[in-house]
C-alpha cells in the first residue's frame, strides 16, 4: 500500500487542479509512481458520443503522463457545474461512501504515491439528502489523510487561507503546508500574503506556481515527505 496526500483548494477555480497535475508529474519525473483519483467530478463536458469527459482528471492524467482510465480517475461524474450534493440530487445518483473507499483504497494500492484532490473548498458537500449529511472535510478525516492547500497568491489570500487552515485544524486533520498559484514573483503584496499567512498559523508556503509553469519549483525530497 502506498502513501497518499490530499489536496484542497481555498475555493473554487483558483487553479487547484493546475497545480495538482504539477505535483503528480513532479513525482512521476523523478521515477516514482505517482498517482490521481478524485472521489467526485461536477462540470464534466458530453463527447461526441455522449460520454461525460471529466475535464479535471483528464487534465492530470495527461500532464502527467499516468495513462489511467476515466473510472480509476473518478468514482463520480456529473455534467452540472455544481457542487456535488447537488449535481448528485439533480442525477438521482447520491455518492456511495463505500464505493468512494474502496476505489481509494485500490488506488492507493497500486501507486506508491496517491494524489486526492478534492472538490470546490474543504467544506464543500458531497451528499447532502435524508439519508446522509457528508462535506469534503468528512470523506478527509475518515480516510485520514493530511491536507495541501492551494490558494491563489492574490488579493483576499490571506482570509481564505487562514480560515481553511483553522476549520482543518478544528477537525484534527493535518495541514501540511500550501502552495501559492498564480504568482507574480517580487511583488510585494504577494509577498506579504506569504509572509503574514506563515505569520499568523505557522504553515509554510512550500511552493510559488507561476502562471504558465510547466513544472513544480519544489525539491522532490520536500514534496514526498508530505505523503503519508
Amino acid at each position: 500500500m502506498g502513501k497518499a496526500l490530499f489536496i484542497t483548494g481555498t475555493g473554487t477555480d483558483i487553479g487547484k487542479t493546475y497545480v495538482t497535475g504539477l505535483i503528480v508529474k513532479k513525482l512521476r519525473d523523478a521515477g516514482l509512481n505517482g498517482g490521481y483519483y478524485k472521489a467526485a467530478l461536477s462540470g464534466a463536458v458530453l463527447d461526441e458520443k455522449g460520454v461525460l469527459q471529466p475535464g479535471d482528471a483528464l487534465h492530470v492524467n495527461a500532464v502527467a503522463g499516468i495513462g489511467e482510465s476515466i473510472p480509476q480517475l473518478v468514482s463520480y461524474i456529473y455534467q452540472e457545474a455544481v457542487s456535488p450534493h447537488l449535481a448528485a440530487k439533480l442525477n438521482d445518483e447520491p455518492i456511495d461512501f463505500g464505493r468512494v473507499e474502496r476505489d481509494y483504497h485500490r488506488a492507493k494500492d497500486k501507486y506508491e504515491y496517491l494524489t486526492m484532490e478534492g472538490s470546490g473548498g474543504i467544506i464543500c458537500p458531497l451528499r447532502w439528502d435524508e439519508k446522509q449529511h457528508v462535506i469534503l472535510d468528512d470523506l478527509v478525516k475518515h480516510l485520514n489523510l493530511g491536507v495541501l492547500i492551494v490558494a491563489d497568491a492574490g488579493l483576499g489570500t490571506i482570509n481564505s487561507a487562514v480560515l481553511t487552515i483553522e476549520h482543518l485544524r478544528a477537525r484534527e486533520i493535518p495541514v501540511r503546508g500550501i502552495i501559492f498559484n498564480n504568482y507574480i514573483p517580487h511583488d510585494i503584496m504577494q509577498d506579504d500574503n506569504a509572509k503574514m499567512i506563515e505569520a499568523m498559523t505557522g504553515v509554510k508556503v512550500l511552493a510559488y506556481v507561476k502562471k504558465g509553469d510547466k513544472e513544480l519549483d519544489m525539491k522532490v525530497e520536500v514534496l514526498k515527505g508530505l505523503y503519508e
